[in-house]
């Protein structure tokens, strides 16, 4: 029963630096990506790269964008229900159904993250070597200074999907750690109802 508590405390310990780390890393990667900007003239003429340019990294910004808000909204969740068990000390009935609404939102996230990152560095990449079958020219010769920002912003991307990753695994084992026990669905009932108050 210690064992299980203690495990069950790191797992928390865990869900909230994890959660930490998608948001302030997201917000990194959307905030680099978004802001990144360079100007070069052309025979008089002035061309900006910005990251509409390439919708690959305008997904990129929305995916990273929206994963920091939801990881704040889940911060707080966390930071809410630690408050009400330290200060009721009781099960609650409807740990299941959170359970559930976390995992599914947090794999929903990870997922999301994970593809509008690929296609960035999809994108990324022809972008700095180019497409010589189709005659497509590297533009980062070009715009040298705004590939380094996107640069920097994919590499916070990379690291806030490997987050995001490691965060739905360990909600998946918040989830699934009311269904242990092995007593069928009573064994499975009276985890919901007795852990509750330590279900996040």
């Amino acid at each position: 029963m210690a064992a299980a508590m203690g495990l069950e405390r790191k797992a928390k310990v865990a869900e909230v630096a994890l959660r930490c780390a998608v948001c302030a890393l997201a917000a990194l990667a959307a905030a680099l990506v978004g802001t990144g900007s360079q100007t070069r003239t052309f025979f008089s003429l002035e061309k900006k790269a910005r990251f509409t340019d390439m919708k690959a990294l305008v997904l990129l910004v929305a995916a990273h964008g929206a994963a920091a808000v939801y990881s704040l909204l889940q911060l707080a969740r966390c930071a809410a229900a630690a408050a009400f068990v330290s200060r009721n000390g009781g099960g609650n009935g409807g740990a299941a159904v959170v359970a559930w609404s976390v995992f599914l939102c947090d794999q929903a996230v990870a997922y999301a993250l994970m593809a509008a990152t690929a296609a960035a560095l999809q994108s990324s990449v022809v972008g700095k070597r180019g497409q010589p079958e189709l005659q497509w020219m590297p533009v980062c010769g070009l715009y040298d200074a705004f590939c380094r920002r996107v640069g920097e912003g994919l590499a916070a991307a990379v690291a806030a999907g490997l987050a995001a990753v490691l965060l739905a695994a360990v909600s998946a084992f918040n989830l699934f750690r009311l269904y242990g026990g092995g007593g069928g669905r009573k064994s499975s009932a009276g985890a919901v109802s007795g852990n509750g108050a330590n279900t996040w």
